[in-house]
Formats: C-alpha cells, structure tokens, sequence
C-alpha cells in the first residue's frame, strides 16, 4: 500500500477534524500508549486546541508531527512525533501510531526510519530513543528492527490510559551507530 509520511511546515497541513477522527476511531487501540493525545482529543475543540499547541511547538522547534497518509484515498491512518527535546545532550523521544486497519504492513516501520532519519540529519541529534510498554511487543520490535538498543526498563515511569503506573522499555539509537 503506498504513503507518504507528511511533515506540518504549518498548522494549516493537518485538520483538526481528521485527527479527531482518527483517534477517536482508534481510541481503544492507543488510549492505553497514548493517553495524553487521547485526552486532548474528546473532543473536537481540543483536538484543534491540540494542533494549535503542536504547531507552535513545530514553531519553537520543541517538536515536530508526521502524519501518515493512505496516497489512494488521502485518509490519514497514523502519527509519528518528535518530542522531549534535550538540545543540551541532542536527544529526543520517538512516539508512534497508526490505524489499527494498517498495522503489519510496514507504514510505521518506514515511517519511523523517516523520522530517526530527520532526527539525525536535520535536527543533528546525537541520541534517539523510543520507549515503549512492556506489553507492546510491536513497537518494540520495530525499534530493534531499526537497529535500537535496548538500555533497560524504567520502573513505574508511565501513567497509561487507565491511571496505572507502569513499566516501560527503553530503547536508544546512537548516531554513532545509525545506518540508514
């Protein structure tokens, strides 16, 4: 299935409407890995309130937003982010998702090279590192797919969508180690 993995030069790139929408029909899918997004999108108000932020996070460049596309239909089906940027150490976290309907056919994978890509080129960033659930055996695979390393687990690190503080899976890439 082709994609594109679109970046948000602005707020106007991305409807609000279309990423309510597919968080809400994939609410049950991420509310667990997601929670924060999935708060900030019950409604429509604060999905727009939510792109808002991220857009004039784009601006300060404190993060950046990749939203994946179906090039058939145009329908947007995932989310790749760039966020807790330490410009101190050149580090930052990777956070994904994508459609429950498109899972297993490789879009995040490509997705996320993408955008560890971006993060080593364009922001020159020593260190990327995605952390997952101890549950989420998929994003943890494509992490060592992409040739991450597990450092460890961080305990009672993340409140999931339920309120429960659990562990998380700590994986880093170098740049040092990056091959593209």
């Amino acid at each position: 299935m082709p994609f594109e993995l679109w970046k948000t030069d602005t707020i106007d790139d991305i409807l609000p409407e279309e990423f309510y929408a597919l968080v809400q029909s994939n609410k049950s899918h991420v509310e667990n890995t997601f929670p924060i997004t999935v708060s900030c999108c019950s409604t429509l108000e604060k999905a727009e309130e939510l792109i808002l932020k991220n857009g004039r996070k784009e601006n300060e460049k404190d993060g950046y937003h990749f939203y994946l596309r179906n090039t058939e239909t145009e329908k947007l089906i995932g989310y790749v982010c760039v966020k807790n940027i330490n410009k101190t150490i050149l580090k930052c976290e990777l956070a994904y998702f994508i459609d429950k309907d498109f899972e297993g056919q490789g879009i995040i994978s490509k997705a996320v090279a993408n955008t560890v890509a971006f993060c080593f080129g364009t922001l020159e960033m020593n260190k990327v590192y995605i952390c997952t659930s101890k549950i989420n055996v998929a994003s943890q695979r494509i992490a060592t797919k992409l040739g991450f390393q597990k450092e460890g687990i961080l305990r009672e690190e993340f409140k999931n969508g339920k309120a429960i503080l659990e562990d998380i899976v700590y994986f880093g890439l170098l740049k040092s180690e990056y091959r593209p």
